[in-house]
């Protein structure tokens, strides 16, 4: 037994704690230990020097764990209370009691173990609305935190490819397994070649405040529902350099780790809704790059235990199931356009949620992009009035052409974006259709319509709940609909398809209209309205 698991072993053995100390355990993990006494939790940090890490002096773990408190009262201070002193002797330790300090720990508030979110997940309780609410609080956190400072140490195209190659490293030296080591090579390869590729990108991010002082550590296993809110909380306190990071490297790290637990449904939606707090669209660009960094550090971790005494067997199955995702993540889908054409009320966020969560795609709404322009929540009133404030037609144009920047972004990312506006008028549409011919890029017109009886019913409902980022009102459906020109058009190729929303099954009809045309099957075995003839806009 080693000095500082004997002298935990003491601690608990001698209650040596300043208040009631019933149901005690210790959690160990690659670093650390944490001591559950009572109401409250003791982080002792181990002393190591992992490279990455440097535990290996009191003066060290003393820094850390004020680092550590400092840093993780930006998301959970209820969580985070205060660092104390272990002190007496190596028989009889006590907590902020006399004698010569022996550890220090920061001390936190004890939470329900079954309440984090990889608890919650196992027994399938992590709902959409808790995913929502984590990509509320990181984009919080994100938009609060410290920005790197260009000619700094931090963020430059360096900074960012070396604990990328220190993974690879690693894994190298403590795993002889010859097979993986010629896979771990072969995802060496690709990330070095990304890096080079992505160099200007990087710099690029930095400029633009896009690096900041981040959690560093985003996995399902750092989140946890207290006092009924999610809360982000074990941040990275150890090395500044794989905390202060690009926003979207931490983003990229949940979105993984969702990713790797068969969940392409919730880390969709926490992209989704990541990026439309911050509206980041251009980090897309590198999101592949990080998505693969952040499963490779999840292979290291497990590498790093298997190598670690009491090693398991699912210790190995998680390196292999981290590698794999790496691997899988190294290859790019299908990209393609989708417009998202009809009035308001015609249920295009709501079908599109499904591409989404089921099929890879990046979503920009007009709603919320409008009001980004004008520095508004999505959520904020623009108190305007029918074809004014916000809404005038110069405004209109102002966002549809940052919805078509946006667009050529993430598709030159390589990823399928769907944009969701109302796209009344051909001239609306034919720059999407274009910009998808220029980029050799399938492109499909989604036409989302139903009864007006049901527009309005939906547009009633939508203002009265006051939880939509739309304004429109009826006077505002009148008028679309007035205005509306069918989108009969088969200008650069791109294909119309009808979609009744008016039915239950409209979403789920979508997606698998959506994935036969990705991947290039003929319209008329897709089972929906699928068609590019301009004599037959209705399918019928």
């Amino acid at each position: 037994m080693d000095e500082g698991t004997a002298r935990l072993k003491a601690l608990m053995a001698g209650r040596g704690f300043p208040h009631l100390a019933g149901d005690m355990q210790c959690i160990e993990t690659h670093i650390s230990w944490v001591v559950l006494a009572g109401d409250f939790a003791y982080k002792f940090k181990k002393p190591l020097d992992l490279g990455f890490l440097d535990y290996s002096t009191l003066a060290l773990r003393k820094q850390a764990c004020e680092d550590e408190l400092r840093l993780n009262r930006r998301t959970a201070p209820s969580i985070y209370l205060d660092v104390v002193a272990l002190r007496g002797t190596a028989a009889a330790p006590r907590i902020n009691g006399d004698g010569p300090v022996l550890d220090y720990a920061v001390r936190m508030r004890r939470f329900d173990q079954d309440q984090v979110f990889d608890a919650l997940l196992a027994r399938d309780a992590l709902t959409p609305d808790l995913i929502d609410a984590v990509g509320v609080h990181v984009a919080a956190l994100h938009a609060s935190a410290a920005v790197a400072e260009v000619g700094g140490e931090y963020g430059t195209p360096q900074a960012v490819h070396a604990p990328a190659s220190q993974n690879f490293e690693q894994i190298r030296d403590r795993l002889a397994d010859g097979a993986i080591h010629a896979r771990v090579a072969a995802l060496e390869q690709w990330s070095d070649a990304a890096f080079q590729r992505l160099r200007d990108t990087f710099a690029k991010r930095l400029a633009d405040g896009r690096v900041r002082e981040c959690h560093g550590d985003l996995h399902l296993g750092n989140l946890v529902v207290c006092d009924g809110q999610a809360r982000l909380f074990d941040g990275i306190e150890f090395n500044p350099h794989l905390r202060w990071t690009d926003v979207i490297a931490d983003t990229a790290f949940l979105v993984m780790d969702l990713l790797a637990h068969g969940r392409e449904d919730l880390a969709g939606r926490f992209l989704d809704v990541w990026l439309q707090e911050t509206g980041d669209y251009e980090g897309v660009a590198v999101l592949r790059y990080y998505l693969v960094y952040r499963a490779m550090v999840r292979a290291k971790i497990a590498a790093i235990r298997l190598g670690q005494a009491g090693a398991q067997e699912c210790d190995r199955d998680a390196f292999m199931r981290y590698l794999s995702l790496a691997e899988r993540l190294t290859v790019p889908g299908q990209r393609g356009l989708v417009i998202g054409c009809g009035v308001s009320g015609s249920g295009k966020s709501v079908s599109s949620q499904t591409l989404v969560e089921g099929a890879g795609f990046i979503r920009l709404r007009s709603d919320v992009e409008r009001k980004r322009l004008f520095g508004l929540a999505p959520l904020a009133s623009s108190a305007s009035v029918l074809a004014g404030g916000i809404y005038t037609a110069d405004a209109s144009a102002q966002t549809y052409a940052r919805l078509l920047f946006l667009a050529g972004n993430v598709l030159d990312a390589g990823y399928p974006v769907f944009v969701d506006a109302t796209f009344c008028r051909h001239a609306q549409r034919e720059p999407f259709t274009q910009l998808a011919a220029r980029l050799d890029t399938p492109c499909l017109i989604a036409w989302f319509d139903a009864p007006p009886a049901l527009l309005q019913q939906r547009v009633v409902a939508r203002l009265g709940a006051g939880a939509d980022v739309s304004e429109a009102d009826l006077a505002v459906l009148e008028s679309q609909l007035a205005s509306f020109e069918v989108p009969d058009e088969v200008a650069d190729g791109a294909r119309v398809l009808k979609l009744d929303t008016s039915t239950s099954d409209a979403p789920q009809v979508l997606r698998d209209a959506v994935a036969q045309w990705l991947a290039g099957v003929a319209g008329a075995d897709s089972g929906v309205p699928l068609h590019t003839n301009r004599s037959n806009p209705d399918g019928a």
